[in-house]
């Protein structure tokens, strides 16, 4: 019961290639930036459609498969947990963001070229 305290799972488009580098030495990391749309009919009658935004990141070899098989516009399926943390921007205002940590990753749809 433990593991699904803080766990998500999305399917969605990335609105934009994932943005690669290495940390702690040789350790791949990428952050992304999933579109997960919903559509619903309102008290009117009328079909509502919205996106929402949700920030990943991952590291290892799920950030390497990500990384390597994907660009703006992949579906893709993920499932991982959310994670906040905070820093200091260059004025000194201490910020806050909270972003899903993946572990697994599915690739959907087509497949786009390495």
């Amino acid at each position: 019961m433990n593991a699904i305290k803080n766990k998500v799972q999305l399917i969605g488009r990335l609105g934009a290639k994932a943005d690669f580098k290495t940390v702690n030495g040789n350790t791949p990391m990428v952050r992304l930036n999933l579109a997960t749309n919903e559509s619903y009919k309102n008290n009117k009658g009328e079909k509502i459609e919205e996106t929402y935004w949700h920030s990943l990141v991952a590291f290892g070899k799920t950030a390497d498969i990500i990384h390597k098989y994907t660009d703006k516009g992949s579906e893709i399926c993920i499932q991982g947990k959310l994670v906040s943390r905070s820093y200091e921007d260059k004025d000194g205002n201490k910020k806050y963001i909270t972003e899903v940590q993946v572990n697994d990753v599915l690739l959907m749809g087509e497949k786009v070229k390495a």
